[in-house]
């Protein structure tokens, strides 16, 4: 073959190639565009619902049912603190007619990169934790902490854990509830139904902890994670952190020495720990209370309600938290 010869088959492979590559792009997007177009949300007309994470999410799907299609931002099950959202996770939220999100600080990237990028005119936006009564968010703190961990983080000025409150859940999901009767005022019966059982659900919840844990013999639990501020300030005990509400700081040799110590003093020897996080520290406390008392130490789960857990949901999980409460705080 001569040279020109071979170079002009070059060339039709070269097109034929490019054809191919652009029939298999028109493909796919148009299969793409047929599976969007297969969503609950357009055949069903229903709601598009936003949320940076799990309980959010699960609040907006009681409420919302089957006129409500919602997605979390946030990946269940991951730690909320340091997450920060993709061009994706932004693009997906572009469509949304209500965006939720927790605010005292948990989720910054909600207002500063996401409803920054998109044009929210006509969409509702609800912040969940606004006007609640927060706790500072030096609550996590305590005087064992080095001055070391201490300085390396601020905090922020709130505690943002309110949804692991009942009441304080109940409130942040009434704002959902009205977030969906302002933007789909047809079917306010219908939201109004469901709001209902999930209202009822949150004060049983909250008298069950009223009730179990009035008779405590112990006022005071030791956790891995200071997350817990708004049950301890509810029902009446006090927590004691590794880490405290960030839940990124790195605890000095001192500080974990100062809370074993503090366990003796209070005769405590459960460890409580979110399986979210690892779960070194828990351990190192068991090790060296256990070498030190000869003394059985547990470590229990108190979940923070990030996703289902163990084929827990998150009413399952608060459940759970409350009876291994009892155990830590020492209810007969």
């Amino acid at each position: 073959m001569v040279a020109g010869e071979y170079r002009m088959a070059m060339h039709l492979r070269h097109e034929r190639v490019l054809v191919v590559a652009v029939v298999i792009v028109a493909i796919v997007m148009a299969g793409a565009g047929y599976a969007m177009s297969q969503t609950p949300s357009a055949e069903t007309g229903s709601l598009k619902v936003v949320t940076a994470f799990y309980p959010l999410a699960y609040f907006a799907s009681e409420i919302g049912g089957e006129y409500a299609s919602v997605t979390s931002l946030i990946p269940y099950n991951t730690e909320a603190h340091s997450w920060q959202p993709s061009t994706y996770n932004i693009l997906a939220a572009s469509d949304a007619d209500i965006l939720i999100y927790n605010g005292a600080g948990l989720d910054p990237w909600f207002e500063e990169d996401v409803l920054t990028a998109l044009n929210i005119t006509g969409k509702i936006v609800v912040e969940t934790t606004a006007n609640l009564s927060l706790l500072p968010g030096s609550e996590g703190d305590h005087e064992h902490d080095s001055a070391e961990v201490q300085d390396a983080h601020d905090h922020g000025e709130y505690d943002p854990h309110t949804w692991i409150s009942p009441p304080l859940a109940k409130q942040q999901a009434q704002k959902i509830y009205d977030a969906f009767v302002q933007a789909d005022p047809s079917h306010s019966g219908y939201y109004a139904q469901r709001w209902a059982s999930l209202s009822a659900k949150f004060d049983s919840m909250d008298q069950a902890y009223s009730l179990n844990l009035s008779s405590k013999t112990k006022s005071i639990i030791f956790v891995t994670h200071g997350a817990f501020g708004y049950l301890a300030d509810r029902y009446g005990f006090e927590q004691v952190s590794v880490i405290g509400i960030s839940a990124d700081e790195q605890p000095s040799a001192s500080a974990l020495a100062g809370i074993v110590d503090m366990m003796i003093e209070h005769e405590t020897y459960v460890v409580f720990l979110d399986p979210v996080y690892t779960d070194s520290y828990a351990d190192t406390l068991k090790a060296e209370l256990e070498s030190r008392m000869n003394q059985t130490v547990t470590i229990s789960n108190l979940y923070l309600m990030l996703g289902p857990v163990d084929g827990m949901d998150y009413f399952d999980q608060m459940e759970s938290n409350l009876l291994n409460l009892k155990l830590g705080l020492g209810v007969p």
